[in-house]
């Protein structure tokens, strides 16, 4: 028997409804696979934590993510909730990310049956690519400290070199898992960069062919940022694996959640060489908050990758299948909004019944 302890933050608002969907389908798993078990502990962290004392996270609550085998993280923040300065509270991705050195966030974009895509002439499969975006630099280095005053403000974009080879490196390894793009199967790596314009982007550049010198089998190109926008709506079946800076990645991974029905769908990563969390991409949504009809998808999705990461692959495999199935056969839909019809426990329950089945 393999066991795995897991720190579970639940999260603000819809939060706690879709960690208790994505445990109930973890629970179900492990008892179909029964040769692995996993240990739940709670931690809370966020907003509204920040608004009872003060932080978002507690020392001991990072301690506890350093120490478990990964962790499983709800939505987290509320736009009611901010710092004296302005900005947001209960945000964790800096406190994570740059605590625990975890520098690739993985965001895939996979179309799945029966939902909505706003693009003509794609169905389920036709779009399947990752965005890895880098994690702890790039213009999101600068979260706090930012220089001005009244007429100016400045925030500083920093690229090194162990930053840029080492999610490279990853989008490339990553690229060896995987089977190629829907359009051609060609395994391929592209970078985004704007090294037309600025210097840190022809390091980011450089760096990204050096790299891919050492992986022959896999093809390796450029693209501009507004480009890859305009490519990911025209073209989304010929990408592969993509890897950017950490600004650019959070726009154009959510311009990819809007081609395979929204960010309900999609799930995240956020990995280093020790430590792990897996959390949606999206927010805490407050005004459907308690309602019972948040898309629990993505949350779902994020256990499946991270039981895929901690080494339960089969697992992992039969929730994505389990989805895919609930989706096939309409046992589930999503309104234009993106909400749960009928609701978060009926998805919840549709995806563990074909768990049960399989």
């Amino acid at each position: 028997m393999r066991n795995y302890r897991i720190v579970v933050i639940p999260g603000d608002n819809i939060g706690p409804e879709l960690i208790e969907a994505a445990l109930d389908v973890l629970e179900t798993v492990q008892k179909t696979e029964g040769d692995f078990k996993v240990a739940f502990e709670t931690h809370q962290a966020g907003a509204a934590y920040y608004a009872k004392t003060g932080v978002a996270m507690s020392p001991e609550t990072l301690e506890a993510c350093r120490s478990a085998d990964s962790v499983l993280k709800g939505p987290v923040g509320d736009p009611a909730v901010r710092t004296p300065d302005g900005i947001e509270a209960g945000l964790l991705g800096g406190i994570l990310r740059s605590g625990l050195d975890l520098f690739a966030n993985v965001r895939p974009v996979r179309l799945y049956p029966g939902v909505s895509t706003p693009l003509q002439g794609y169905e389920a499969g036709g779009i399947d690519y990752v965005v890895v975006r880098e994690n702890t630099e790039g213009l999101y280095a600068s979260r706090g400290r930012g220089v001005g005053g009244p007429n100016a403000m400045a925030d500083t974009m920093i690229m090194t070199r162990p930053g840029v080879e080492r999610i490279v490196r990853f989008a490339f390894n990553l690229a060896q898992k995987r089977e190629g793009p829907p359009s051609d199967g060609v395994r391929r790596v592209t970078c985004v960069e704007k090294s037309n314009v600025l210097r840190s982007f022809v390091f980011f550049r450089d760096i990204f062919f050096e790299v891919a010198a050492e992986y022959p089998g896999i093809e390796a190109e450029t693209i501009y940022p507004d480009a890859a926008a305009q490519a990911l709506v025209m073209n989304p079946g010929h990408y592969d694996v993509m890897v950017m800076e950490n600004f650019l990645g959070d726009i154009l991974s959510d311009l990819g959640g809007g081609t395979i029905g929204g960010l309900g769908m999609c799930p995240g990563g956020n990995i280093g060489d020790a430590y792990s969390y897996f959390e949606p991409v999206h927010g805490s949504a407050p005004d459907i908050a308690g309602k019972g009809v948040a898309n629990p998808m993505s949350q779902i999705l994020s256990a499946a990758m991270m039981l895929r990461h901690i080494g339960e692959a089969a697992a992992s495999s039969r929730i994505e299948k389990a989805v895919w199935k609930v989706l096939e056969t309409g046992d589930v839909r999503f309104d234009e909004r993106g909400r749960a019809v009928p609701g978060t426990k009926a998805v919840t329950k549709a995806v563990i019944g074909r768990l049960e089945d399989s």
